[in-house]
């Protein structure tokens, strides 16, 4: 890899995280009763997402959809079979009782992501027409409307969000 597909990819994490980061500190601005902080933050965070993805593309990590559906596979199954049990292993060995608990959902979720995905990849990409909803809590995200507790963390089915 050259050190401008380096650069490229290095850039691109920075500002995808920068994009999460200022959408977090746009729902503490409207909590904090601050609307239009809460705007900029949510403006600045769609620039960093135009950033992210121009460097994604420049970079030529963009494929076909089927080729994408793989990747997504294969990044959601290191995550679930890698990259968050090495994490829990970390947070219990420092006493970190919550973040065990929460990595631990986020790692039921990264496998229910990858196996929505394979659904799709295995349909050609032309999956059911359904609409998908978000456990607010843990991220669970469950293929119609979901009328009862999360089975991840049993956050109740008021916790449930359409996703756009």
């Amino acid at each position: 890899m050259s050190k401008t597909d380096t650069n490229l990819m290095d850039a691109f994490a920075g500002e995808s995280q920068a994009n999460r980061k200022y959408l977090a500190y746009a729902k503490q601005a409207e909590k904090d009763g601050l609307p239009q902080a809460a705007k900029l933050f949510r403006a600045a965070a769609e620039a960093e997402t135009i950033h992210a993805h121009a460097h994604l593309r420049l970079a030529g990590k963009i494929g076909n959809t089927l080729d994408n559906l793989k990747d997504a596979i294969s990044g959601e199954t290191h995550e679930f079979t890698d990259m968050y049990p090495n994490m829990i292993k970390d947070a219990e060995a420092e006493g970190k009782k919550a973040v065990v608990q929460y990595f631990g959902f986020v790692n039921a979720v990264e496998e229910v992501h990858a196996n929505l995905y394979k659904k799709m990849l295995e349909n050609e990409g032309k999956g059911p027409d359904v609409d998908y909803y978000i456990c607010s809590v843990c991220g669970y995200t469950h293929e119609g409307p979901h009328d009862d507790k999360c089975p991840i963390c049993n956050a109740g089915a008021a916790a449930f969000v359409k996703s756009e």
